[in-house]
């Protein structure tokens, strides 16, 4: 009796354990009737007849990475390429990834790589590195459209390595060593020029500058000339203007004729001095006092 008790406890558990499922969160579970789909399970706490009902599949509903085989592949110059890449996918409808495909993980790996091949196939080996955004489009649009009869959404594909032959790749480390040193030729040949050439407005705008300074110094020395030959002929006007006014006073008259007479005593002592001079002496002092009258009609022709 104890022994039937405890088959039937054993039996109880079990019975209770296969009815009562507990589903993951980001989790779908497929459920097969008497081998027949019946329904998915969303996550939570779910019942299950059991002997009866039978959980077929298991999907995650996160996404998932999957790294594509590295392959060799040919592009449109005949140049071998080898890459490898990484795919991002998600299980959209779990019926569909259970029933769609035996294996649709191995069908996306699959396709990847055809489609892969078939876009590197119409590309240049110089347009590959740079039309690598527009290769992992075009691998994503072509796996997306097959892979919705499998119930996933292919979200992204990434190329991780390009690799070409040893060969190109020296190559192609000639020409960009080639590329530098003709940018350094240009840029040294654009600096020289740039320096010709702001060497030679430096010395356009020093002569203009030494132009200009010259000319305002010129301007400033006729300007002082013509200045000092206006204060000279004020100055000698002033004094002729006061020597007339003196001549008009009582006693003007005399006093140049002892003026005049003065000169003409210190001209001929100055002459007297000179030995190499020969000097004539008037016959008398008549003559002397012709001379100071004809001064003196002059001043008085002036007055």
């Amino acid at each position: 009796m104890t022994q039937a008790l405890l088959v039937i406890l054993v039996v109880v558990v079990i019975f209770v354990i296969k009815t009562f499922q507990i589903v993951p969160q980001q989790s779908a579970w497929v459920v097969e009737r008497l081998g027949k789909y019946d329904r998915t399970l969303t996550p939570g706490l779910k019942v299950v007849i059991p002997f009866i009902d039978r959980i077929a599949y298991k999907h995650s509903l996160k996404e998932i990475p999957m790294d594509v085989p590295s392959q060799i592949c040919i592009t449109r110059d005949n140049t071998q390429l080898q890459v490898d890449g990484i795919l991002y996918f998600q299980v959209t409808d779990p019926m569909r990834a259970s029933y769609g495909s035996s294996n649709f993980v191995m069908a996306i790996t699959q396709l990847a790589q055809t489609s892969l091949r078939s876009v590197i196939g119409k590309l240049e080996l110089d347009r590959t590195f740079e039309e690598r955004e527009m290769i992992n489009a075009k691998v994503v649009e072509a796996i997306d459209e097959a892979a919705l009869n499998w119930g996933v959404k292919v979200l992204r594909y990434e190329i991780k390595d390009l690799t070409p032959p040893a060969e190109i790749l020296r190559a192609m480390q000639a020409q960009i060593t080639a590329e530098r040193e003709k940018r350094a030729v240009i840029a040294t040949s654009e600096g020289k020029r740039q320096e010709q050439i702001n060497l030679a407005e430096g010395e356009r705008a020093s002569f203009i500058a030494r132009s200009e300074g010259e000319k305002q110094a010129a301007i400033n020395n006729a300007l002082g000339e013509a200045e000092s030959i206006k204060a000279v002929a004020l100055a000698t006007a002033q004094a002729i203007a006061q020597v007339a006014t003196a001549i008009r006073q009582p006693g003007g008259e005399q006093a140049v004729q002892l003026k005049v007479a003065e000169k003409a005593v210190e001209a001929y002592g100055r002459v007297a001095k000179d030995a190499t001079t020969t000097l004539v002496v008037p016959s008398s002092m008549t003559e002397v006092s012709a001379l100071i009258a004809s001064a003196m009609k002059m001043v008085q022709a002036q007055k």
